[in-house]
């Protein structure tokens, strides 16, 4: 299994980079509020915080919900409001126990960057493939990375707009006829430098495990 520079596993992760015409504040407050993530990230059903950490940051627990099964686990965050160069972060952690999940578990980050009056908005994180490394790497990674691109433009659209993401449900994807509905591909999915964690903050090495 590949490696990054810091020793993380790079063989199975995810990176997103939008730009959304929004203030940085807007974007930070649609996606540090558990229910207004949950509203337009189809990663997750629930996110309850449970506890807070000495070091700062929570513990949370998370719900993917299924047709007929709701995938479980637990996690710990922890936000950077103010850093020298202008930019928030926000690193994660997550594990399950649940067979079902294709994420077993894994850690990742969001980075804020002001850009004139918008915001860059963007996520890499790896995780160990639930299901095994083959179908991961030949289904669950593509899908696992398009829903986390088609969320990130839902969440564009919510920002700019004030449209609720829930006007855009996952099958509005068929509805091919109507403009202005979310798309992966407005979105930047090779991360620059090679490795989805290149960019991650110090504060995600120092992150408690779940």
């Amino acid at each position: 299994m590949r490696t990054d520079h810091r020793g993380r596993s790079a063989s199975a992760g995810v990176y997103v980079r939008i730009r959304i015409d929004a203030p940085l504040e807007r974007v930070w407050g649609l996606t540090q509020d558990p229910d207004a993530h949950v509203r337009w990230d189809l990663r997750f059903s629930r996110i309850v915080p449970t506890e807070q950490l000495p070091t700062g940051g929570y513990r949370f627990r998370y719900e993917r919900a299924l047709p007929f099964h709701v995938i479980r686990g637990v996690g710990t965050s922890i936000g950077e409001r103010v850093r020298p160069d202008g930019t928030r972060t926000s690193a994660l952690r997550f594990e399950t126990g649940d067979p079902l999940s294709p994420l077993g578990g894994g850690r990742g980050y969001w980075r804020y960057e002001p850009d004139g009056d918008g915001t860059t908005f963007t996520t890499g994180y790896d995780y160990r493939p639930g299901w095994g490394t083959l179908v991961d790497r030949l289904v669950l990674r593509r899908l696992i990375g398009w829903l986390t691109a088609w969320s990130f433009d839902r969440l564009r659209i919510w920002a700019e707009t004030g449209t609720p993401p829930e006007r855009w449900p996952l099958r509005s994807v068929l509805a091919v006829w109507r403009s202005g509905r979310p798309r992966a591909r407005r979105t930047l999915r090779r991360p620059p430098r090679g490795s989805v964690l290149a960019d991650a903050p110090a504060s995600l090495d120092a992150l408690e495990a779940p």
